[in-house]
């Protein structure tokens, strides 16, 4: 009988309180997730020039988002041998303060550069809260409650995905920008009382070694090229000596860290893994569409706030269909895969998201908002049928002692390509929306032209401040905007297909007959 090995490793007081530590932890996970689709909303008033906002570049936008994303994809792997090394509780608990001050610290940033360097301070926290959560939930739950527990905390992540574009919008429209951080702190507050109180700490017997040098390599790698990838949209010249060097040194550095990775006796990238095509196609998948849906999502809120001229709730609401999309269909994705395979259902999916970003570049100030919607929606479904599918096969790709380090490898492919995705669209977007208003400003002070030409924002910041003179501004600007906004869906059109042909290559197809069961409900529980 192996019943009672479970009963006597999870001791009955823990037991007794495990939905409870699942709520708890849910409470936590939830912050960490709603705090990125709540700055999705805020993106065009903290763009805004003071007071209303910090008047921030597009670039500087652009790494007030990356700044989070970076330093948590960079971190994750170690923040998880931590919380294996000195106990889960005890990461947990530092993990959400240090989230909890970073947000404080953001909410009463004074400058772009202040809030860059506070996202990156929450990002820290967010790290070793992540891999903390569920290797908890893995040690109060038995293994027969452990999927059930599993697609609960899931089903946070996508309530979050859902209400957070709401919450920043409710919040921008009757308190300060800074409200979308601060909204945290008494959450945060909440979170580690509660925990201190209910979670149990846990460890690893045998945690694996840390590897420092190869998290500062990856890192610093990671920050180099996407820096210069920004820089070349902000200066609208990829040809810049800076730019090209700073690109080059991210890609040498990325190179360094990839043979230092291969010859470690403890890497925190096995980069073996990638040798499998199967596990690299669906890495490339991943990876991919969170790289055209994040480029998406950032010109988006510009086109609907800026262009259409709806509030930052009203935005929000605008893009609950994607959200919506994906929590019906995430879960039944699995049902099409037992039917067509992983290749055909993800190759569709991805397929699908190029057709949505096809009819994106059709876009203009006066089309019908329904549409935009049913485009949301079949985004978030065709996201939906693409991250089940490729996370399970990951998930088989690796012997199952591995399933840690696939599902982390997994968030981290996620997490780069969407950093990726904000530098280089956003840096599409930059570069045609200069080109394309830089002959409209010439009746402007030489002093205005440039920081007129930096974004939409910023034309329509300046257009603000000369009154009536401005007025003529806001026409061109839309124009260059739509325009630099269709090249950039074009660009992520590009990429989607690029991604449907890496999957239809290499990815499995349809599984024989038996290979179904418990194996398939634990890859699907993690994909999540």
């Amino acid at each position: 009988m192996t019943s009672p090995v479970p009963a006597s490793r999870i001791p009955e007081a823990v037991h007794r309180r495990r939905w409870a530590i699942l709520g708890v932890l849910m409470l936590s996970l939830l912050i960490v997730v709603l705090d990125n689709s709540i700055l999705n909303v805020a993106i065009k008033t903290i763009s805004t020039p003071a007071p209303i906002g910090l008047g921030a570049t597009q670039s500087e936008i652009e790494w007030a988002i990356n700044a989070y994303t970076l330093v948590f994809a960079g971190l994750l792997f170690t923040a998880g041998l931590v919380g294996d090394r000195v106990g889960r509780k005890k990461v947990l608990l530092g993990g959400i303060a240090v989230f909890g001050i970073g947000s404080a610290l953001a909410a009463e940033s004074g400058s772009p550069g202040q809030l860059i360097a506070f996202r990156a301070l929450m990002a820290l926290g967010a790290a070793f809260v992540m891999p903390a959560t569920l290797a908890v939930l893995m040690n109060v739950f038995e293994r027969d409650e452990q999927p059930k527990a599993i697609g609960i905390w899931a089903g946070g992540v996508g309530l979050a995905i859902a209400i957070g574009p709401i919450t920043g919008g409710a919040l921008l429209d009757h308190f300060w920008w800074g409200s979308v951080f601060f909204v945290n702190v008494p959450i945060v507050i909440v979170a580690l009382v509660l925990m201190t109180w209910l979670v149990p700490d846990s460890r690893d017997p045998s945690p694996g070694r840390l590897d420092p040098i190869g998290v500062v390599l990856s890192v610093v790698g990671l920050v180099l090229l996407v820096y210069g990838i920004i820089k070349g949209g902000e200066l609208a010249d990829f040809t810049d000596a800076k730019v090209l060097a700073t690109i080059v040194a991210g890609l040498l550095v990325l190179a360094a860290f990839v043979v230092y990775e291969k010859r470690s006796d403890h890497p925190s990238l096995d980069v073996t893994y990638f040798k499998n095509k199967v596990f690299s196609a669906a890495m490339s998948a991943i990876a991919l569409v969170f790289f055209a849906l994040m480029g998406v999502t950032f010109f988006g809120v510009f086109y609907t706030q800026s262009v259409r001229g709806y509030s930052p709730l009203e935005s929000g609401v605008l893009m609950l269909p994607l959200a919506l999309a994906q929590l019906i269909f995430a879960p039944r994705a699995r049902l099409l895969v037992e039917r067509f395979g992983n290749k055909a259902t993800t190759t569709a999916g991805l397929l699908l998201i190029a057709a949505t970003l096809a009819v994106f570049a059709t876009f203009e100030a006066d089309t019908p908002i329904w549409l935009l919607e049913v485009v949301f929606f079949l985004m978030g479904t065709g996201m939906a049928h693409i991250m089940t599918p490729t996370s399970v096969v990951i998930m088989q790709a690796l012997p199952r002692e591995k399933a840690g380090s696939a599902s982390a490898l997994s968030n981290t492919f996620r997490q780069v390509g969407g950093a990726l995705g904000i530098a280089v669209l956003g840096s599409v977007l930059a570069t045609a929306y200069r080109n394309g208003i830089e002959g409209k400003l010439g009746a402007l002070p030489a002093g205005l032209r440039d920081t007129a030409g930096e974004s939409i924002e910023a034309t329509l910041g300046v257009a603000a401040r000369l009154g009536p003179q401005g007025r003529a501004l806001i026409t061109p600007a839309n124009d260059a905007f739509l325009h630099a906004m269709h090249i950039t869906a074009l660009c992520g059109t590009g990429v989607a297909l690029i991604g449907a042909v890496v999957t239809a290559l290499f990815l499995p197809g349809k599984p024989p007959a038996g290979q179904k069961g418990e194996k398939e409900s634990e890859l699907v529980a993690a994909a999540d």
